[in-house]
């Protein structure tokens, strides 16, 4: 039985040692090289660390070196926590001030920000713990510490509260999680994957452990080509890249540049695109260009690792449709809750629910928020079940596809009608000339804000969405940007929006 991720590294390792396992722009590491130089790391650690399952925070730029130190920390026997070297110095003290971490380890790169942190915890730099001869004593010292139910990783996500929740996986829950996505997409030894994905965001961890597992070759694709559409689509091509595992953010982008009619990346064979909703209007972009790619629709919350559900897209879809997020994955269930939590019948919206192996363990340090996400199954009176209550509103239709609607908090009431924005969001975002389009409500004036980007006037707005909605969900306001603002993690950051909206309010 598998208790590690390591041993994923450790087989593939050993029966493939010279075959690139991921690629940056200056760096091609081979699996042995990575089994080599992670237990390196671990060794340095795990020296000077006197704990195990304990979080270690990796603070580099996005490479081939971060996936070493990352795998490094699981070598010491402690579980690694991912943060963005561009967030502001401010709030990366905050965040280690949370999570009282074991060390901070970090590349020449961001040396001097690390700097700033040293009385907050051990400070250790990759170049200098790459020098460090492995100790395989030390190492199966550690190793033997960690049970496949201990922490892998954390990864934060932003709090409603504007405090980060740090979510706590499991070595189990990524093993399951691995095992059935790599086989449910097909990926194998012979792919190459293009990592789109920062470190602290977990869809990475599908490119990250799929290649650990099956051998195939990671490029870890620059970010600046996300702002130069061409140049990244024949990065695809030249590299012969097959899979892609992407937020909907960055596949919407590359749709809406219209690069495709340019240049397609012909060697694509798997796309799957998960973080936010996808749209059909750009999905029917990408599939116009390259017809031959399998497409897959993805969700899931963090606190399920990574993807609790997921779609084969084998159809056409109108753009003003909802694409479904699927059924779950395995050893996952899904089902849908009233607000008193008992079941609701198929074809009636409830709160997405979830149980299974991939469940996080929960928040750090945090055992209020922790005991009121994952609760009781309250189908379950007879022992200890836990679930974890999403707070997304969803449907099952007939064939026993989930189809996300919107978030809790995204249910207004409006002129006296309750109206879901998420289905606003999806009419706007079928309009032909609308690169992004987001729902705002003010509750005091009992007005809904479109804010969007796009060649369009409110008024055209207007007009194109009266067909698709009734006179109630038509927005209120509209409010144009040049550019939406984006989380770290890729997402429309809508807590920008609705700051800068609340700001402004009083001039709209």
């Amino acid at each position: 039985m598998q208790k590690n991720l390591l041993e994923y590294l450790e087989k593939t390792a050993k029966r493939i040692p010279e075959t690139p396992a991921f690629v940056d722009e200056c760096t091609t590491l081979t699996f042995f090289g990575l089994h080599q130089q992670s237990r390196g790391i671990g060794t340095a650690l795990g020296r000077q660390l006197a704990s195990c399952n304990r979080p270690v925070v990796v603070l580099a730029e996005r490479s081939v070196q971060m996936v070493v130190a990352l795998l490094g920390v699981l070598y010491s026997g402690n579980f690694y926590v991912p943060l963005d070297s561009q967030m502001p110095p401010q709030r990366v003290e905050a965040l280690l001030s949370q999570l009282q971490p074991a060390a901070l380890i970090y590349s020449t790169a961001v040396e001097a920000l690390a700097a700033s942190f040293s009385g907050l915890c051990p400070l250790f730099s990759i170049e200098q713990a790459l020098d460090t001869e492995p100790d395989d004593a030390l190492l199966s010292r550690c190793r033997q510490q960690v049970l496949d139910v201990d922490p892998a990783y954390m990864i934060f996500t932003s709090g409603s509260t504007g405090m980060p929740k740090g979510i706590i996986v499991s070595h189990r829950s990524v093993i399951d999680f691995t095992d059935w996505f790599t086989e449910a997409i097909g990926i194998t030894g012979a792919d190459i994957l293009g990592n789109q994905a920062p470190f602290c965001f977990d869809t990475s961890v599908k490119d990250l452990y799929s290649t650990l597992k099956t051998g195939a070759t990671t490029h870890i694709l620059p970010k600046k080509f996300f702002m130069f559409p061409l140049l990244l689509i024949r990065y695809l091509h030249a590299h012969q890249i097959t899979v892609l595992s992407w937020s909907a953010s960055a596949f919407h982008l590359v749709a809406n540049s219209g690069v495709f009619e340019k240049e397609v990346p012909g060697s694509l064979k798997k796309v799957n695109v998960g973080g936010e909703s996808l749209q059909a209007k750009q999905l029917n972009i990408w599939r116009k260009a390259l017809p031959q790619v399998q497409y897959f629709n993805c969700y899931g919350p963090t606190e399920a690792t990574v993807d609790c559900a997921y779609y084969p897209i084998h159809r056409e879809f109108a753009d003003t449709e909802v694409i479904p997020i699927g059924k779950a994955c395995a050893n996952m269930e899904l089902f849908l809750l009233d607000q008193e939590g008992h079941p609701v019948s198929r074809g009636s919206a409830g709160e997405l629910c979830v149980r299974g192996s991939g469940l996080a363990q929960g928040y750090y340090l945090d055992w209020e928020k922790t005991d009121s996400a994952f609760v009781q199954n309250p189908r379950n009176p007879w022992y200890p079940d836990r679930i974890y209550r999403t707070g997304d509103l969803a449907v099952e239709d007939p064939d026993g596809n989930f189809r996300f609607l919107t978030r809790k908090d995204n249910q207004v009431k409006h002129m006296g009608y309750r109206v879901e924005l998420g289905e606003i969001e999806t009419a706007l975002n079928s309009l032909p000339k609308l690169q992004a389009a987001v729902c705002l409500f003010d509750q005091t004036r009992d007005r809904i804000l479109c804010i969007y980007e796009g060649p369009l006037t409110g008024d055209e707005i207007a007009a194109a969405l009266r067909p698709l909605l009734p006179r109630y969900m038509l927005p209120n306001l509209y409010h144009q940007v040049d550019h939406m603002p984006y989380t770290i993690h890729g997402k429309i950051d809508r807590g920008q929006l609705k700051r800068t909206y609340d700001e402004n309010s009083h001039k709209l």
